[in-house]
């Protein structure tokens, strides 16, 4: 066989298995290891930077590492997002996923687990301090495309996700994935942790099939190069 030939099979292989990822839901934390805050507490704070250049799709997760003097709002409503004004925003289109707490005495740690539900842009930003964290940095807006669609967990006829409140950790409702004790790395796995359960989720169980055709694939592709 013609090297040419070879390098154009190694190469159909290579995208192949390649394409048995791109439809992974993901967990994004969002600012990574700087967590969820506005300039005044960490002025390397940028947002904008942490969107730039990432993909988010249905069913993918935001993650939001913070404290209860801050809060985390999802809005579709452009106008709501540029004014940083969550007092007037209308129902159906703002979810407050976690809210401040003006009694505590000590800041205290949360961790929010915000599912992406819809199609389009939609935008996240503190309103605590009448909009000040927001008008400071913590805020942003993201492009969520359909990718594999929503997880039945997450599909209207299964139950909408309600927001989570600041003593909550994960989100009992986050689907195929595993929220990281650490929060710093994104990692795709099956929620279901049952160990007395000798049963696999289709979830993983279709992911476990990928991983292994995904490898089976590059050594075949190099099999053919090299004999």
């Amino acid at each position: 066989m013609r090297m040419g030939k070879k390098r154009g099979l190694i190469f159909f292989f290579l995208i192949i298995s390649l394409s048995l990822y791109v439809d992974a839901y993901k967990n994004y934390t969002v600012g990574d290891s700087l967590g969820w805050y506005d300039i005044l507490e960490n002025s390397k704070i940028d947002y904008h930077k942490w969107t730039a250049g990432k993909n988010f799709s249905l069913g993918d997760f935001l993650i939001f590492n913070t404290d209860n003097n801050h809060t985390v709002i999802q809005t579709y409503n452009f106008t709501t997002y540029k004014l940083c004004d969550y007092n007037n925003a209308l129902d159906n289109d703002t979810i407050e996923w976690s809210a401040a707490d003006p009694s505590a005495t000590t800041p205290q740690s949360v961790s929010v687990a915000v599912p992406l539900t819809k199609v389009g842009m939609t935008y996240f930003f503190s309103s605590d301090y009448d909009g000040e964290q927001c008008l400071n940095g913590q805020r942003f807006q993201i492009n969520v495309t359909y990718g594999q669609g929503l997880p039945p967990s997450l599909r209207p006829d299964d139950g909408s996700p309600g927001p989570v409140s600041p003593e909550s950790g994960d989100d009992e409702s986050v689907p195929d994935t595993l929220v990281p004790s650490n929060f710093d790395n994104p990692k795709d796995t099956t929620d279901d942790q049952d160990e007395t359960s000798n049963s696999i989720p289709l979830s993983a169980f279709s992911k476990l099939i990928g991983i292994q055709l995904h490898g089976l694939l590059i050594v075949l592709g190099f099999f053919i190069l090299y004999c």
